[in-house]
């Protein structure tokens, strides 16, 4: 059974909840460890009122006894703590689409009487129960050595150059940047880029980094093109609010250059007899099928369409032209959108691993994990005879 997972719940509704299905058993897994992950979702310079609101906890309601997943689906719920401002009062009518946003496109689909079901249901507040999911898909992984981390590259025209450092290094260095980017240099330029653009009342975007390692060869195939992995990312990423462009491996500007000079490489290691790439410029896929190297990720995040800045609109109520109502958001959501972006791709790789090895517990998977092929040659043994394929 694939894994999936649905999330229900408002942005200002009572809770937010989630279901993930397909989750083998005996994964260890309690409250701490998700909430972890929900408390990185709310940090992040830029951030708008309602982080300040909410303190994101997950309750765990099934799918997990004694501290173990059964195998059944697991039910999360967040409650929301800024629905009592709420509950039982009756909201002023929202008739004024932003540009940029589901308002008048999901009045257009559903026949919605007012803006606002569209606005609660299209919120990024619904990434709460991604990262929830995303957490135990990352520590999922994490029992097959598979680690999933990000950080920001640029926010505006500031862009980090991040030179040689290591993957390990820029994750940790992101987690102490209030802007989560690893160079402090071109954090402190994002800093005063986003005080500008708040004083300015206007928001800002972005690019993130999402980087997965230790990842077997052979996630993914390119048997349909509904299975190919980078396909699946790409999907994964492109369904987060506010992403408008996804890259993997450095797909933009190998566009630009020449075939000898795009791919990587290969050569034979010596001591293990194993096949080697020189660069890592397809970002850890080749034909849709993981290859063994870091699995690199660019999304780019517009800047949200909410702004304190009014913008030209039509209210729906009189038909008359009229500017935007502010309502409260972050002036740049980027830095918090890293872990969001981290849950859907370890959904994505949980899925993909889970379908390599089959079983229906841990303990049935690790020792598939262990004895699955590698680029050796050992493993690639070619029997060097024609063949006759089709008669």
């Amino acid at each position: 059974m694939p894994l999936r997972f649905l999330t229900a719940g408002e942005s200002h509704g009572p809770s937010l909840t989630a279901i993930l299905d397909g989750m083998p058993a005996g994964l260890s897994i309690t409250p701490d460890i998700i909430d972890k992950e929900l408390a990185r979702r709310q940090k992040g310079y830029g951030s708008g009122g309602r982080m300040k609101i909410e303190n994101d906890t997950v309750q765990i309601l099934g799918g997990v006894m004694a501290g173990e997943t059964t195998g059944g689906p697991i039910a999360l719920l967040v409650q929301n703590d800024d629905h009592v401002k709420w509950k039982g009062k009756a909201i002023e009518p929202m008739t004024s689409p932003r540009p940029g946003h589901a308002d008048l496109t999901g009045a257009v689909k559903y026949g919605f009487k007012d803006l606002r079901p569209a606005l609660e249901r299209a919120s990024a507040r619904e990434t709460t129960m991604r990262v929830a999911v995303g957490a135990v898909c990352k520590h999922f992984l994490a029992q097959f050595g598979i680690s999933v981390g990000g950080y920001v590259s640029s926010i505006g025209e500031i862009t980090a150059d991040f030179g040689d450092m290591i993957y390990e290094e820029r994750f940790q260095r992101a987690e102490d940047s209030d802007v989560r980017c690893p160079i402090e240099s071109a954090a402190v330029q994002m800093r005063a880029e986003i005080e500008k653009t708040m004083h300015g009342k206007n928001t800002l975007g972005g690019v993130l980094e999402i980087v997965v390692l230790n990842v077997p060869v052979g996630l993914g195939s390119f048997a349909q093109w509904d299975q190919r992995l980078e396909a699946r990312l790409a999907l994964a990423i492109m369904s987060v609010q506010a992403i408008k462009g996804v890259e993997v491996g450095d797909a933009f500007a190998n566009a630009k250059l020449p075939g000898t000079q795009v791919q990587d490489a290969m050569a034979l290691d010596g001591r293990r007899s194993k096949v080697e790439r020189l660069s890592n410029r397809a970002g850890g896929t080749e034909g849709g099928i993981s290859n063994g190297q870091p699995i690199v990720i660019r999304a780019a995040m517009k800047p949200i369409a909410t702004t304190l800045l009014p913008q030209p609109t039509v209210d729906l109520a009189s038909g008359i032209e009229a500017p935007t109502k502010y309502e409260r958001s972050d002036f740049c959501p980027v830095p918090r959108a890293v872990p969001i972006l981290e849950a859907m791709v370890a959904f994505v790789l949980a899925d993909a691993l889970i379908e390599k090895l089959g079983g229906d517990s841990i303990n049935e998977m690790k020792p598939r994990f262990d004895s699955l092929r590698k680029a050796t040659l050992d493993d690639l043994q070619m029997d060097n005879v024609p063949h006759i394929f089709w008669e």
